[in-house]
């Protein structure tokens, strides 16, 4: 098995070493893309703090603690998430800012909409009953928000200019990792392949329906090993009495990247100049997991930050345990990356070969056709 994927280490590595002076150099001489992200909380940067009652939140310590001035933001990781490290690869200075906040500007929401806009709410999934009780924005809200935000540009531009514009700009989605979590916590009675088969037929409908609204480039950010995260962990420990990562959770996992993978190759059929790129966030992540060294981390079992056995067994805030190195930790808190981690994974996006995503890589789908 590892003499499998060191060849695939090695090439992940020579990016890793050799990309930012490259991406930096290119951004320079490029005009930043329009990015519109939706989601869940590895892309969420404040939506929810904008939500009442909201339980799904980040907006205290020990948050943010290597963001700008230590400030927490709504972010689940100690700085930047993932959002960021994509959006600071195609020109930007990091995630556009969430509907939500643009909507408090009043009479300069509009003029706002150019610098792009991120959707992503913490605690969101494919289906709209995921994570309800917590009170979050679901993918098809969040899809209605960017609707609003498209009738806001024909009325600027006119819709012509609004489909060349939106032709042009990038679409990242980040969700399903909840939809699955809810599936075990809930103990649902439902055959896991008829789950799997709402999910992507729910995922298919979303798609279709950006598309319709003039999406054509789409990067579609796949769930990750979930079982391994720190509080699956937990529960391994604590339900089966063993360590090691939760391994139902993970086949699950895998199932729904398959049949994501097999709608998207298909999904061309019907929907007309229609581009995608597909991130294997399970190869990446476990990948890492069973290599560290590899990646320059120390600790991908435990949380950086949290309560108890691995740090998971309470929530990240102000008087949690606080790991001292959070560059050498694969996760921040139960569920979420650090910092580190998710800009590993934007630039593994980015410029990633195809083994860990395809057909084409990010920046290939940012080009203009």
């Amino acid at each position: 098995m590892a003499t499998k994927h060191i060849p695939s280490f090695i090439s992940l590595l020579i990016i890793f070493a050799n990309f930012i002076p490259r991406t930096a150099a290119n951004n320079n001489n490029n005009t930043p893309k329009l990015v519109f992200i939706l989601g869940d909380s590895t892309a969420d940067v404040g939506t929810n703090n904008h939500l009442n009652l909201s339980k799904a939140i980040a907006n205290f310590p020990h948050n943010g603690i290597d963001f700008p001035n230590s400030q927490p933001t709504g972010r689940f990781s100690n700085g930047f998430n993932s959002a960021d490290s994509l959006a600071k690869l195609f020109g930007l200075e990091k995630s556009p800012p969430p509907f939500l906040y643009l909507l408090t500007l009043g009479s300069r929401f509009q003029d706002n909409l150019y610098r792009g806009v991120n959707f992503a709410s913490g605690g969101a999934g494919l289906l709209d009953i995921t994570s309800k009780n917590l009170t979050v924005v679901p993918l098809s809200e969040q899809i209605t928000q960017f609707r609003s935000v498209r009738d806001n540009f024909t009325a600027m531009i006119g819709p012509s200019a609004t489909q060349k514009l939106l032709c042009k700009s990038l679409f990242f989605i980040s969700i399903g990792s909840n939809d699955i979590l809810d599936y075990f916590s809930t103990k649902n009675r439902m055959p896991q392949d008829k789950y799997i088969s709402i999910l992507i037929s729910t995922y298919s409908k979303h798609i279709t329906t950006l598309y319709r609204l003039g999406a054509r480039k789409f990067g579609i950010i796949s769930v990750p090993p979930v079982g391994c995260c720190p509080r699956q962990r937990l529960v391994q420990k604590v339900v089966n009495g063993k360590e090691g990562c939760f391994n139902p959770m993970n086949d699950f996992a895998l199932a729904f990247h398959s049949a994501l993978d097999t709608l998207l190759s298909q999904i061309d059929s019907h929907l007309p100049e229609i581009n995608y790129s597909l991130g294997n966030t399970y190869k990446m992540t476990f990948d890492v997991i069973k290599n560290p060294k590899f990646f320059q981390f120390e600790k991908v079992d435990s949380a950086c930050c949290g309560f108890g056995y691995l740090n998971a067994a309470g929530p990240c805030n102000k008087t949690a345990t606080l790991c001292p190195k959070r560059d050498k930790y694969l996760f921040w808190d139960m569920f979420h990356p650090t910092q580190k981690a998710s800009e590993l994974a934007a630039q593994t996006l980015y410029t990633g070969p195809l083994y860990y995503v395809s057909p084409i890589n990010f920046s290939q789908l940012a080009k203009d056709n």
